[in-house]
């Protein structure tokens, strides 16, 4: 039994997106705790590297201070670990395909089980080539879960029918960042979702503000953040926690 699906349980979902180790674990940690205490019903924690593709430049920027300050995937198992002490809502690993074949891919995923992650995202990870992952994900219980993007048009259906914890809708094409407004007409995307699994889905890419984050869960489960908080952390540094746990509220408000 999936346990991202109780992060949708209390009404529409507040899902925050942080890289770990901008500027250090201990941010990370406190912005992660601020954000749960504020409401956000699901963390998605970046792992970082050193050509992350999908991500625009604010993201980017956080993977180039999380390395320069030597952050590693054995010390981001470690500190989820100790995060999991307190942090009791469901919480999934982003990250690129070369970070879990250069860790062991087995060694990675069981790992993964082993420290109460509930989902991997990889947006390197083509629909087709998820068999790489898949049985190992389905052995340790780690949900694999999976993207559709406006592009994905015949192929959502197949990719829905199939998904595992919860859909990430992505919002527009292009990389991830804060975005003026959204054109995509994502209402049929979540139909065509809908018919075809009872998974929950959520929109990210582009969302900053409450009004933004309400649309989006308006015709969703939920609104997906990274760019916005990770700005925030860019600004504050080691004081960003408090901002985060404000800006979080003010979204998960917008939901209520």
């Amino acid at each position: 039994m999936s346990k991202i699906k109780s992060a949708f349980e209390n009404g529409k979902a507040f899902i925050a997106f942080i890289t770990c180790g901008d500027p250090d674990l201990e941010t990370t940690a406190a912005a992660v705790r601020a954000a749960v205490e504020n409401g956000a019903d699901l963390i998605e924690l970046g792992i970082p590297f050193s050509d992350p593709t999908a991500e625009g430049p604010v993201i980017q920027g956080a993977n180039i201070r999380a390395l320069s300050s030597g952050v590693t995937t054995d010390k981001i198992f470690a500190f989820v670990k100790e995060l999991r002490q307190d942090v009791k809502v469901p919480m999934v690993f982003m990250t690129y395909a070369n970070v879990i074949f250069s860790y062991g891919t087995e060694r990675f995923i069981s790992t993964c089980r082993d420290i109460e992650i509930d989902g991997l995202i990889l947006p390197d990870l083509p629909f087709e080539e998820k068999e790489d992952f898949l049985p190992m994900c389905h052995e340790y219980g780690v949900d694999l879960i999976s993207l559709v993007a406006p592009t994905s048009e015949n192929r959502i259906a197949m990719i829905a029918k199939e998904a595992d914890g919860f859909l990430y809708i992505v919002s527009s094409l292009g990389v991830t960042g804060t975005r003026s407004e959204i054109k995509t007409d994502l209402k049929s995307i979540v139909d065509v979702v809908r018919q075809n699994t009872d998974i929950p889905c959520a929109i990210g890419f582009g969302i900053s503000t409450p009004e933004q984050a309400k649309k989006m869960a308006d015709i969703s489960d939920g609104a997906i953040v990274g760019s916005a908080i990770i700005k925030l952390l860019e600004k504050h540094g080691k004081d960003a926690p408090k901002y985060v746990g404000e800006y979080v509220k003010s979204m998960k408000d917008a939901l209520r």
